[in-house]
C-alpha cells in the first residue's frame, strides 16, 4: 500500500461521510470466469455475486477495517441492496450530475478530485464502477432517509441546553428512563406497531409502566419497564439525540427494532461531577437459539446464562454445534446495530440479554457484554496569550459554531436512529437467501 493510499484509509477511518454514505462496492466489468458472476446471496431476487463481495473484501482491506472482510463484505452488500430497493419503491433516482458531484465531494475530504480517487483506487484493485456504486447507494439512502424522516426532527432551545449540559467540561449527564419493547413476528407486527403508536400518544408515568408490564418483553417489564440512573454516554448514539429531545414524562415516537418496536420514557435526567468515558470499542458476544421467544428457547437461554460467567464461557456452551451460531467481535460503537447496542448499554461485562430475536422472530439472541474500551484522551496542546478583546471574540465565535454544532450533532443523531431502525425492519421483512 502506497503512502498516498494510507492517507486516504486513515481518512476514510474517521471520515463521517463513510458513515454517511456506507460502503457500497457492487459491480465491476473486467474479464473474469463467469462463476465469479455467479449469485450467493440473493435479496428479495436481487443477485448479489462472488465478484461483488469479493470487491467489496478488497476495498474494505484498503481502509482496514476492523473483522473479516469477507462476512463484512457480503452483510453491508445486503444491506444496500435494501437501501437501493427501498430508494426505488419511493421513487428516489440519483442522476449523473449527483454521481459525480457525490464522487467529487467524497474525493476532497482527502484533498482529491473524483478522478484522482478513481484513479488511485484502481491501483489496489477496487475498480470504478465500485465506487460509482458506493455513491450511489449512500446518496439514495440518504435522501430517503431524509424525506421520510426529517419531518419529524425538530430541534428546541431546550434541546440544545440539554445536549449543552451532555458535553459540558468537567462532568457528565445522566438519565431516568423507562423502557417498553415489544417483539413481533410477521404475522403480529401490524397489531404490535398499533399498540406501540397508541402508548406513545398519551402515555403517564403510570399508565406507560402498566403497559410494560403488560407487553414489554424485558427483563425490566415487571417493575414498569424502570432503569436505573444510565450515564448518557453509554446509550447508543442515535438514542441518546432522540432521549435529549425530550423532557420529563414526554415518551418518544414507536423506534423500530428488527423483530421488535421499542418506546422509552424520559422520567427524569441531571448533572453529575463525573466525566463520562468515551468509548473506542464494546466487546460483545452473540449465542443464536432457535425457536425464537418460545419457552423452550427462554429456558435455554436461563440455563446458558447459569453455566457462564465470561464472554470465553460460551466458547463451551457452543462446542459442536454450528459455528455461526455464536459470534464475538469487538466494534466501535458506531459500528454496532441500533438494538443491540442498546441492549449492551444495560449490561456491565459478564451479564447477559435475551430480550432480541433474529430471522422473523424465529431465533432468540443471547447477548454477553464482554467489555469496554475507552479512548485514550490526548493532551490538549498549549495555546499562546491572547489579548482580552481576541478572547471576547474568540468565545462569540466559539459560542456560535457550538450551537450550529450541536443542532446538527442532535438532528444527524435522530436521523440515523430512524434510519438504523427502517433498515432494521427492512432486513425482518426482507427474503435473504444464502449460498
Amino acid at each position: 500500500m502506497t503512502k498516498k493510499t494510507r492517507m486516504i484509509a486513515k481518512f476514510f477511518q474517521t471520515s463521517a461521510v463513510a458513515l454517511v454514505l456506507g460502503l457500497t462496492p457492487l459491480t465491476a466489468a473486467p474479464v473474469i470466469a463467469q462463476s465469479k458472476f455467479e449469485a450467493v446471496i440473493t435479496v428479495n431476487n436481487a443477485p448479489i455475486t462472488q465478484f461483488e463481495i469479493e470487491q467489496r473484501a478488497r476495498f474494505l482491506r484498503l481502509l482496514r477495517a476492523p473483522g473479516d472482510p469477507i462476512a463484512l463484505a457480503r452483510e453491508q452488500l445486503i444491506e444496500d441492496r435494501l437501501k437501493l430497493q427501498a430508494a426505488r419503491q419511493s421513487g428516489i433516482e440519483v442522476n449523473e450530475e449527483q454521481i459525480a458531484a457525490g464522487m467529487d465531494r467524497f474525493a476532497s475530504q482527502a484533498n482529491l478530485s473524483g478522478a484522482e480517487m478513481v484513479k488511485l483506487l484502481a491501483s489496489e484493485g477496487v475498480y470504478e464502477e465500485t465506487f460509482r456504486a458506493f455513491i450511489i447507494a449512500g446518496v439514495s439512502w440518504s435522501d430517503l432517509t431524509r424525506a421520510r424522516f426529517a419531518p419529524r426532527v425538530s430541534i428546541s432551545e431546550d434541546d440544545l441546553e440539554r445536549a449543552r449540559a451532555a458535553v459540558g467540561k468537567g462532568g457528565g449527564v445522566e438519565v431516568l428512563m423507562s423502557e417498553l419493547i415489544i417483539p413481533y413476528t410477521p404475522q403480529t407486527q401490524e397489531q404490535v406497531e398499533a399498540t406501540a403508536r397508541r402508548i406513545s400518544e398519551g402515555a403517564s408515568e403510570s399508565s406507560f409502566a402498566a403497559e410494560a408490564r403488560r407487553y414489554s418483553a424485558t427483563r425490566t417489564a415487571p417493575s414498569g419497564g424502570r432503569l436505573p440512573w444510565t450515564p448518557l454516554n453509554e446509550l447508543p448514539g442515535g438514542l441518546r439525540g432522540i432521549i435529549l429531545g425530550l423532557a420529563p414524562g414526554d415518551v418518544t415516537d414507536p423506534l423500530p427494532l428488527q423483530g421488535a418496536v421499542a418506546l422509552f420514557q424520559l422520567r427524569d435526567i441531571r448533572e453529575t461531577d463525573v466525566a463520562e468515558p468515551d468509548y473506542a470499542a464494546i466487546e460483545y458476544a452473540a449465542y443464536y437459539i432457535n425457536g425464537g421467544r418460545s419457552e423452550q428457547a427462554l429456558a435455554r437461554a436461563a440455563r446458558v446464562e447459569a453455566d457462564t460467567d465470561t464472554c470465553d464461557d460460551l466458547y463451551g456452551i457452543a462446542q459442536g454445534e454450528d459455528p455461526r451460531v455464536l459470534e464475538r467481535g469487538s466494534k466501535a460503537p458506531s459500528e454496532i446495530p441500533q438494538d443491540i447496542a442498546y441492549e449492551l448499554s444495560k449490561l456491565d461485562p459478564g451479564e447477559v440479554s435475551y430480550t432480541l430475536t433474529r430471522s422473523n422472530g424465529e431465533t432468540l439472541v443471547l447477548l454477553m457484554l464482554c467489555g469496554r474500551s475507552q479512548t485514550i484522551a490526548e493532551e490538549a496542546p498549549a495555546t499562546g496569550e491572547t489579548t482580552a478583546d481576541s478572547a471576547e471574540g474568540e468565545a462569540t465565535a466559539n459560542a456560535l459554531s457550538e450551537t450550529e454544532m450541536l443542532s446538527r450533532q442532535i438532528g444527524d443523531q435522530r436521523l440515523a436512529s430512524y434510519a438504523d431502525g427502517y433498515m432494521a425492519q427492512l432486513k425482518a421483512e426482507a427474503r435473504i437467501v444464502e449460498k
